[in-house]
């Protein structure tokens, strides 16, 4: 069985990358600890009218996979370095998260995460939604791919032809997925023209 992932949303516009990657991830057989920052509830609400709650991103035969805390527990399991998750990816990642993350701030369940990951040297992933980018918000990026981050921005590919939004979101969250080193297969990958039509 898998390891534990954690799944933190933060209050970057684009809930639903972390919306799918705890459906993906769960479909893909693990086992997943969510936190949601107060506001990335307020971006689920406007941007998608989502609960929440996590348990209810999923079907009933995975909500069994699925541990939820709150964004100020800090005595949560994956605030520990001997309980560290095998994966922690914080998506969408708003520029907030990614300069306390950078600076080593801790207050709360996702940062002291994210610091566990950091000290344990553990798969941390990031996927920042925001454009255009500042100067500070690429120093703070490059600070973390410095400490062995993988900065996967929210960039849907269309070498694979996609034709709904949800092909898009889906694009993103396999990379993110495979940038934390998860066994999550690829559902489109790039076909040179001589292989045939790209998927």
């Amino acid at each position: 069985m898998p390891g534990r992932v954690l799944v933190a949303l933060t209050g970057a516009s684009g809930a639903i990358y972390g919306v799918r990657c705890v459906q993906r991830l769960v479909q893909t057989g693990h086992d997943v600890d969510v936190v949601l920052s107060d506001a990335a509830r307020k971006v689920l609400a406007i941007e998608h009218r989502l609960s929440g709650d996590p348990l209810s991103w999923v079907d009933d035969e995975h909500v069994d996979h699925i541990a939820t805390h709150g964004a100020d527990d800090i005595t949560a399991p994956p605030a520990s370095g001997s309980r560290a998750p095998a994966a922690m990816l914080v998506v969408p990642c708003s520029m907030n998260s990614v300069a306390r993350i950078a600076s080593g701030i801790a207050d709360g369940l996702i940062g002291r995460a994210a610091d566990v990951m950091l000290k344990q040297r553990l798969p941390l992933v990031v996927v920042p939604r925001e454009t255009p980018l500042s100067t500070l918000h690429l120093r703070n990026l490059l600070t973390l791919s410095e400490l062995g981050v993988a900065v996967v921005p929210a960039m849907p590919g269309f070498y694979t032809q996609p034709t709904t939004l949800d092909d898009a979101i889906d694009f993103v969250v396999d990379r993110a997925l495979q940038a934390a080193g998860l066994d999550a297969p690829l559902r489109e990958v790039w076909r040179a023209p001589s292989e045939g039509e790209p998927g």
